[in-house]
C-alpha cells in the first residue's frame, strides 16, 4: 500500500498537496473543549505525515502561494492599521506593538540560552505567538543566507517542526489567560463587566452562531388607515416624518390607487398609509393614524438591504448617534440603520460608537432613499463586486520588489522577503481602495479565498517537504521546544497586560483583555472572550490591536533569522 501511495504521489506530486489539505482540515476539526486544532495546523501535521515519503514539490509554487497569502491578509488589515495610527487609540497601539516586542525578546533569550539555530527560533516565534505567516517570510530570509542548500533544507523544515511543537499550546494559552487566569486574577466578571460596558455604550448585543439570525426586528412596515380627526389627517408626509423621527411614510393609497409620495404629499382621512419605522417608534403610532389595515391584493411596497462603506470625511470620528443627529429628517427618510461591521467583525450597533473609514454599515430602506444617503456616507460595498487586475498585479510586483531591498541593524543584514514584501504591498492597496474606492478592488470573497487557500497550500507544501528531517528535529529538542513555547506565549501576556493596566492605564476588563488577545493576534482567545462576554464589546478594541499585531509579527520573521547567528549543521 505504502509502495502504490510512493509511486502515484511520485508521478502526481499535486495529488499529494491536496490530499494532504484535505486531511489537514479533516484533522483539524477536532475539538477538545473550546480548542480546535484548525485546518492550518492540520494540514501542517498531515504534510509532515505523508512528507515522509520524500515527496518532491517545486519550492517556487510555495513562494507563490504564501505571496498570495499575505498580500490578502495586508490588504484586508490595511485601513484599520493605518487609522490606529492615530491619538486617539494611541495606548491601544502601543500595547500591541509592546506585546509584539515582548513575544521577540521571549523568543531571542530562549534561542540564546538553549543554543537554538534559525530556523527552530523562527519556528517558536510561529507557534508560540501563532503567527503563520512567519513560517514564510522566516523561510524567505533563511533561504537568501548564502549558506548550504542542506543547511538552508533542514532550518526551514525546523521553521516548520517548531510551529508544529509550539502552535497547539500558543492557540490554547489565550484561550486560558483571557477567560480564566486574569480575571480570576483581577476578580473580573468577564460577563458582567461586558454588559456595563454595553450600558455605558447604550447597549450590546449578543453573538450568533453560523446559520443563526436574531428573529427580533429592529425596522418594521405597517399599514394603517388614516381616521377622520387624527393627527395624520391633513398633513404632509414630510409634516408626518418630522413628528415620528424615526419612522416614515413609504406609500399612500387612496381608493385603491397608488399615489407618487413626495416631501408635499398631503395625507386625507381614508388613505391607506404604509409607515416603516424602528419598532420602538411604530407600536405608539397607532394613535397618530388610526387603526391597522391589510394590504390590497397584488400590494408590494420594495425595501432593500444594502451595505455601504464609510469613506466621507465629515463622518469619520462622528458616532452613530452624531450621524443620526447631524442627518435631517428629510435626508435620513426612509433609512434605518440595522448593523456595523469592521474588519468583517460585526460592532456593537450602539448610539455611542465611533465610526472609522472603511467600516460597513448595513441600511435598511426603499433603494431611492437608500441612493440619497449612500452619497452622503461613501459607496456601496457590492460596488467592489469584480477584482481589479490592473492594481493586484501591480500590488503583487511591488511587494516582490520590495522584499528584494536588504537594509541592516546594528550591523546585520536583514530582508523582509518577498513575504514581508507583499504584506506591506498589501496594506498600503488596501488603505487606497478604503480611501479611493474606484481604485484596487479585491472583493471580501475572493480575498478570503486569496488568503485561505494560499496558506493552506503553502503550509501543506511546507510540511511535506520537511518529511523525514522534522523527525530529527523533534528527536533533537523534544520537551524543550515544547516548554520554550509555552514560556514565549505565557510571559508576554502577562507582562503586557500589566503594562496596559498599570502604566497605559488601560483600565477597562474587556479592553484590557481584547489587547491581550489582540495583541497576540490571537482568533481562538478571541472567541474565547467573545463567548464570555456574551456581546460585541471587545470587538473594536480586538480589531486595532490585531491589525498593529499582524504587520510587526510577520516582520519578525526575518529579523529573528538575521539576529540569530547559529545555522543548522547538516
Amino acid at each position: 500500500m505504502i509502495e502504490m501511495l510512493d509511486r502515484l504521489f511520485d508521478a502526481a506530486p499535486l495529488l499529494a498537496l491536496f490530499i494532504t489539505i484535505s486531511l489537514g482540515y479533516v484533522v483539524g476539526k477536532l475539538t477538545i473543549g473550546q480548542f480546535v486544532l484548525g485546518g492550518i495546523a492540520g494540514s501542517l501535521i498531515v504534510g509532515v505525515i505523508i512528507g515522509q515519503l520524500g515527496i518532491h514539490i517545486d519550492t517556487a509554487m510555495k513562494s507563490v502561494f504564501f505571496a498570495l497569502f499575505i498580500y490578502a491578509v495586508g490588504y484586508q488589515g490595511g485601513p484599520q492599521f493605518f487609522r490606529s495610527l492615530n491619538r486617539r487609540s494611541l495606548n491601544q497601539l502601543v500595547s500591541a506593538f509592546v506585546m509584539c516586542l515582548v513575544g521577540l525578546i521571549c523568543v531571542l533569550v530562549s534561542a540564546w540560552t538553549f543554543d537554538l539555530d534559525r530556523g527552530t527560533a523562527a519556528g517558536l516565534a510561529a507557534g508560540g505567538l501563532t503567527q503563520s505567516a512567519i513560517i514564510g517570510t522566516a523561510g524567505d530570509a533563511i533561504a537568501k543566507l548564502g549558506v548550504s542548500a542542506e543547511q538552508i533544507k533542514i532550518m526551514q523544515t525546523n521553521v516548520a517542526v517548531g510551529y508544529a511543537v509550539c502552535y497547539i499550546f500558543g492557540n490554547l494559552g489565550p484561550i486560558i489567560i483571557v477567560t480564566w487566569f486574569l480575571p480570576m486574577l483581577m476578580k473580573w466578571d468577564v460577563r458582567q463587566e461586558a454588559v456595563k460596558l454595553a450600558r455605558e455604550m447604550s447597549g450590546g448585543k449578543a453573538q450568533l452562531e453560523p446559520g443563526q439570525f436574531n428573529a427580533i426586528r429592529k425596522v418594521n412596515t405597517r399599514l394603517y388607515e388614516v381616521a377622520t380627526g387624527s393627527k395624520a389627517a391633513g398633513k404632509t408626509a414630510l409634516a408626518i416624518d418630522q413628528d415620528l423621527s424615526d419612522a416614515a411614510v413609504e406609500s399612500v393609497l387612496r381608493n385603491g390607487e397608488e399615489l407618487s409620495v413626495t416631501d408635499g404629499t398631503v395625507v386625507q382621512a381614508g388613505d391607506k398609509i404604509a409607515v416603516t419605522g424602528m419598532v420602538a417608534v411604530m407600536k405608539d403610532v397607532s394613535g397618530y393614524f388610526g387603526p391597522e389595515a391589510d394590504a390590497p391584493d397584488q400590494f408590494q411596497l420594495v425595501e432593500e438591504q444594502r451595505e455601504i462603506i464609510v469613506t466621507k470625511p465629515q463622518f469619520i470620528g462622528k458616532t452613530i448617534g452624531e450621524l443620526h443627529e447631524e442627518l435631517s429628517v428629510q435626508t435620513r427618510h426612509g433609512v434605518y440603520l440595522v448593523s456595523a461591521q469592521r474588519m468583517g467583525r460585526n460592532l456593537p450597533n450602539l448610539h455611542g460608537l465611533e465610526l472609522h473609514k472603511g467600516d460597513e454599515l448595513l441600511f435598511t430602506g426603499a433603494p431611492k432613499d437608500l441612493d440619497r444617503v449612500q452619497n452622503l456616507i461613501g459607496y456601496k460595498i457590492t460596488a467592489a463586486a469584480v477584482t481589479d487586475f490592473v492594481f493586484f498585479g501591480i500590488g503583487m510586483a511591488l511587494g516582490i520588489l520590495v522584499g528584494m531591498i536588504e537594509f541592516r541593524i546594528a550591523g546585520i543584514p536583514v530582508t523582509i522577503g518577498t513575504g514581508g514584501g507583499c504584506l506591506l504591498s498589501g496594506l498600503l492597496f488596501g488603505w487606497l481602495r478604503s480611501t479611493h474606492p474606484q481604485f484596487a478592488a479585491l472583493p471580501t470573497g475572493a480575498s478570503n479565498f486569496l488568503r485561505d487557500f494560499g496558506l493552506a497550500v503553502f503550509v501543506a507544501i511546507v510540511g511535506i517537504s520537511a518529511g523525514p528531517q522534522a523527525v530529527t528535529t523533534m528527536q533533537q529538542y523534544g520537551l524543550t521546544l515544547f516548554f520554550l513555547g509555552v514560556g514565549v506565549t505565557i510571559i508576554p501576556q502577562i507582562v503586557v497586560f500589566f503594562f496596559s493596566y498599570y502604566v497605559l492605564r488601560i483600565r477597562n476588563p474587556i479592553e484590557a483583555l481584547a489587547c491581550v488577545v489582540g495583541g497576540r493576534s490571537a482568533n481562538p482567545g478571541f472567541a474565547a472572550l467573545l463567548a464570555k462576554a456574551g456581546n460585541a464589546t471587545p470587538v473594536v478594541t480586538f480589531t486595532v490591536t490585531y491589525a498593529v499585531a499582524n504587520v510587526f509579527l510577520t516582520i519578525w520573521g526575518p529579523l529573528i533569522v538575521g539576529i540569530i547567528t547559529k545555522n543548522a549543521s547538516p
